[in-house]
């Protein structure tokens, strides 16, 4: 670019015919012209005022020009990133380095521009790390326009690769003029790779602790399979002798003893029955928290609920004074009858235990598309502090019934788990010295085909057992001796049976009318099998009730696929008389 005075020497006239644009020769009129020639208009210097104006503007201009030239070489050689221009031709191969900036020196370990501009002679081969990376961006280049984002990676004065960023432009396409400026990415490279190490451990550590989840939901799988196992073993030997004591002292209960001797049997029943409610209520507990009871959900009629709960608490309400009534209806429900009852039976027996006076209702309301099954009575109702409270493990109230049984507190704990598993909310309204009303709330059963209710676990009508023959199967003989004595007392025939064969002998020298069979039997067998192999025998099937401390879905359907009926141990002997009783009734 000229210097200013360059500018001013030749814009300057030498004399003023020379600023006026004349020439003359000798002889010729040598005053000036009082018109411009057309140059001198054109370039708008014709006249001196014409000079006076436009001279100054030009000066400013060229020193703003001047200015904006040290600006882009102040910012050219200060640029934290690297700029350098090229000529790449391809018919001569030339590829050099034109112009270059400290700083693309200082990314490449060159001690200055000049440096790298003579250490540099073939760009792809002296520059670029990868030899074939120029060509493709050339190509990337030519065929997206005239500027383009690449990376690649630069080879250092030292041999050592960096990784850059670099946005190209293409100034001349014929002669092959490229501007780079050059990022170099080193640090974001090097955190790439570290995001990529730590997805690669992170991956790697879900995948271990997957695995480790995955064996430990298989042991907690097993563990349950061995929970479920253990508790069925532990139910039937810890309610085996639990069973013997309970039906010994039904056979003393039965006998004619002195007052003193029978306020102590009585002392001992209670005392039974209390550690019997106790095992079993904490046996429940332990199967629902291990998810080893499975609904079977079904359209109920809630009529027969009402009969079946009604039969069954009629005899317990009139012997505490009380009045029991039920309301009738004609709703389906859908739910699980067995565990359903199993809610009910607990709302009813807990507002016998705790109604001094007046009646118990079961009932029922509608609520849009659920029915809340319903249980009040008269008691002295509930604070609402304690309502809560009641819920939980080992809680109970304090303002039983003196007269009768207090329970252990586990009864409404189970009904809240049995509940939850059925999705049916239940709830309490009560208020003090008001009575209290349970309820659960189950859907409405549409369009389905109802099945009926359960029947109670004890029917109340009692048969005469006079002359009825029964085969006891039980592996152990306390159980048998005690069996067959409350029995006799009943006035049964009892034969007497420790395993499969003995009962095949038994029942083919004198057919039973009814079989008593323990489940779990010696060496693996079970009164299952002692049923069958009786049935097959005769050739035709005897009424039979199956007794267990298994209280597991699987025995369940088990029992009653064979056509047997189930009662669970330890065996009250009212139930045990009522329920062979109707068992023959129906057989």
């Amino acid at each position: 670019m000229r210097k200013r005075s360059d500018f001013q020497s030749q814009l300057t006239p030498a004399t003023p015919e020379r600023a006026r644009g004349q020439n003359h020769e000798p002889g010729e009129d040598p005053r000036p012209s009082t018109q411009p020639s057309d140059i001198e208009n054109l370039i708008g210097l014709g006249a001196f005022s014409a000079r006076k104006s436009y001279y100054p503007e030009l000066l400013q201009k060229i020193d703003e020009l001047e200015a904006e030239k040290e600006r882009y070489k102040w910012l050219f050689e200060n640029a934290l990133h690297g700029i350098f221009q090229a000529e790449i031709n391809t018919s001569d191969a030339r590829q050099v380095i034109r112009q270059a900036n400290p700083a693309i020196a200082h990314m490449c370990g060159y001690r200055s521009a000049e440096h790298f501009q003579e250490r540099i002679k073939h760009l792809s081969t002296h520059l670029f790390f990868d030899p074939g990376d120029l060509n493709r961006l050339m190509n990337v280049l030519n065929r997206e326009g005239k500027w383009v984002g690449f990376e690649s990676r630069l080879k250092r004065a030292g041999g050592d690769a960096v990784p850059v960023s670099m946005n190209v432009l293409l100034k001349d396409r014929e002669q092959g003029l490229i501007e780079v400026f050059v990022h170099d990415i080193t640090e974001r490279k090097r955190s790439q790779e570290d995001m990529a190490r730590l997805n690669s451990e992170l991956e790697q550590r879900v995948e271990e602790r997957t695995h480790e989840l995955r064996l430990a939901k298989q042991e907690a799988e097993e563990a349950n399979a061995s929970k479920d196992k253990y508790l069925a073993a532990a139910s039937h030997d810890l309610l085996q002798p639990l069973n013997a004591a309970r039906l010994l002292v039904a056979t003393l209960q039965e006998s004619p003893l002195d007052n003193n001797s029978q306020n102590m049997v009585g002392r001992i029943h209670t005392a039974l029955t209390s550690a019997e409610e106790l095992l079993a209520d904490l046996l429940d507990i332990s199967r629902l928290d291990a998810n080893a009871v499975i609904p079977e959900v079904q359209s109920i009629p809630i009529q027969d609920v009402f009969d079946t709960l009604h039969s069954e608490f009629l005899p317990v309400a009139e012997q505490a004074g009380l009045e029991l009534r039920k309301l009738d209806s004609n709703h389906l429900i859908r739910s699980d009858a067995r565990l359903l009852m199993r809610i009910l039976r607990n709302f009813i027996s807990n507002a016998i235990r705790y109604t001094e006076t007046g009646k118990v209702l079961i009932g029922c309301r509608q609520r849009s598309d659920h029915i809340e099954l319903v249980v009040c009575d008269t008691g002295p109702g509930i604070a609402e502090h304690q309502q809560q409270e009641i819920f939980r493990e080992f809680r109970q109230l304090e303002n039983a019934h003196k007269a009768r049984s207090k329970g252990v507190g586990l009864g409404l704990a189970i009904v809240e788990r049995i509940a939850r598993m059925l999705e049916h909310p239940i709830g309490l309204r009560s208020r003090t010295n008001s009575g209290s009303c349970f309820y659960v709330t189950v859907p409405i059963a549409r369009g389905t085909q109802p099945q009926p209710a359960p029947v109670a676990e004890v029917s109340n009508r009692i048969t005469s057992l006079e002359g009825i023959r029964v085969l006891v199967i039980d592996n152990e003989e306390p159980i048998r001796d005690s069996m067959s004595r409350l029995l006799e007392t009943w006035g049964c025939d009892t034969l007497t049976a420790a395993d499969t064969a003995e009962a095949l002998q038994q029942a083919e020298r004198m057919p039973p009318d009814l079989i008593l069979a323990d489940y779990h039997l010696d060496h693996g067998e079970t009164g299952m099998d002692s049923l069958e192999a009786i049935q097959q025998a005769l050739q035709f099937s005897i009424p039979a009730i199956v007794i267990t401390a298994d209280r597991t879905d699987r025995v369940r359907r088990e029992i009653a696929n064979a056509g047997a009926t189930k009662m669970n141990k330890p065996v009250r002997p009212a139930k045990l008389r009522a329920l062979m009783g109707f068992v023959l009734e129906q057989g």
